[in-house]
């Protein structure tokens, strides 16, 4: 018995170490004090980047955490990697601490039980965040159930030169009209960049008379007959696209020079704000708007995800719930440094926090949430993956 005590109080403190309980938060911050966060993200945007330094200069401030963000060009990569060292028994202290993730990585994750938790909604912060009017609880249909936690709302808006385009467009039908008139104007980043993705995502929900088919997975049966509308349009679309769809913008990021050079009047964004961002940085003219489409657009919610071998899952909680501070969350919502939509229910937040939400000038390109209108949601992921595969066949830029 003694000897059974001994090995307990040499096991014990190590279990604790390595999994952090979420819902004692004074112990999760006392032992993510002096940790390494190393986080996997997306870093092709400069406004982007600077915030997570942001963010890494506030929570060592605040928890004594260092925040290392590993800049992504695929989030892919990151869940390639954590397989990799799941496959190689490499279950403790792997590369990954945290991920900006959702939708097929996320769904791929979870099925492989390649997630720390569940944890999200034992964080603090998770009280004030917006659980009956954003999808926080599930990402791409996929039921989250505690196993990311989000930081920001994003929803299809598309990006116009009233300049040069005033008028807007209500439908994916109307896009095609008025591209079919203004040849080389319009174009959207090449898939499998999920703003190009998104965008074959949206033209399918808009174009279908009942997208609801697109909450369940995609199957041998029905895709065929669900994508044959979205073919046929971008059939008739391409040949009209900005360089006669030879050529694609490699990302969203690469689409606003181009509306700057005045090479296109139209483009495609995720986040309703960025045009803002993007005039007041001077990388577009102040004559650019944003419209939604007359049935609304597709929207999402940005997590993020521990992997369960994170050897600084207590750091990792800690820049989680940071991100889901009414401080963080009226930074990113600020367009002179993100333009994200907030997560938060601003009837949970106090008045002064709720002041900074009401301190902020959206910019003049950022349509108000009446504005933006009904979102609609996002087809199951498997939709995605064939979509971006049966696009590279049919209109890759080797054609």
């Amino acid at each position: 018995m003694k000897h059974l005590t001994l090995i307990a109080a040499l096991v014990a403190p190590t279990f604790a170490l390595a999994n952090p309980d979420p819902s004692d938060w004074d112990a999760v911050t006392t032992q993510a004090s002096g940790q390494t966060v190393y986080w996997n993200a997306w870093g092709g945007s400069t406004t982007t980047n600077d915030f997570l330094a942001w963010v890494g200069d506030r929570v060592l401030e605040d928890y004594g955490v260092v925040l290392e963000h590993v800049k992504l060009t695929d989030t892919a990569d990151a869940v390639t990697r954590v397989l990799s060292e799941k496959q190689a028994g490499e279950d403790d202290d792997g590369a990954i601490d945290l991920i900006w993730i959702n939708g097929s990585n996320f769904a791929a994750m979870k099925d492989a039980d390649l997630l720390f938790g569940p944890y999200a909604e034992q964080l603090p912060n998770w009280a004030v965040v917006d659980v009956d009017g954003k999808t926080v609880q599930t990402d791409f249909t996929v039921p989250v159930e505690g196993y990311e936690s989000p930081w920001a709302m994003a929803q299809v808006v598309f990006v116009h030169n009233t300049a040069t385009m005033p008028e807007t467009l209500g439908s994916m039908d109307a896009l095609l009209e008025w591209a079919q008139a203004n040849p080389g104007r319009f174009s959207y980043p090449q898939p499998p960049d999920f703003l190009g993705t998104t965008f074959l995502k949206q033209a399918l929900v808009d174009i279908l008379d009942d997208p609801s088919v697109l909450q369940s997975p995609a199957t041998d049966e029905n895709y065929d007959v669900v994508t044959g509308p979205l073919w046929a349009y971008l059939d008739a679309l391409t040949p009209h696209l900005w360089r006669m769809g030879r050529a694609y913008p490699a990302t969203g990021t690469a689409m606003f020079p181009l509306i700057a050079d005045g090479e296109l009047d139209l483009s495609i964004s995720f986040s309703p704000g960025a045009a803002s961002t993007a005039i007041s940085n001077f990388e577009l003219p102040d004559t650019v708007r944003t419209f939604v489409l007359d049935k609304g657009t597709i929207g999402n919610a940005s997590f993020v995800a521990i992997p369960y071998n994170s050897g600084s899952a207590a750091g990792a909680m800690v820049v989680a719930n940071f991100l889901m501070s009414p401080e963080a969350q009226a930074r990113a919502q600020d367009p002179n440094i993100l333009g994200y939509g907030t997560v938060l229910d601003m009837d949970a937040l106090s008045a002064d926090e709720r002041a900074a939400f009401d301190a902020l000038e959206l910019g003049i390109a950022t349509l108000s949430p009446a504005e933006l209108g009904s979102v609609q949601a996002e087809p199951h992921p498997s939709w995605a993956t064939r979509i971006a595969d049966d696009w590279a066949e049919r209109y890759g830029t080797g054609q």
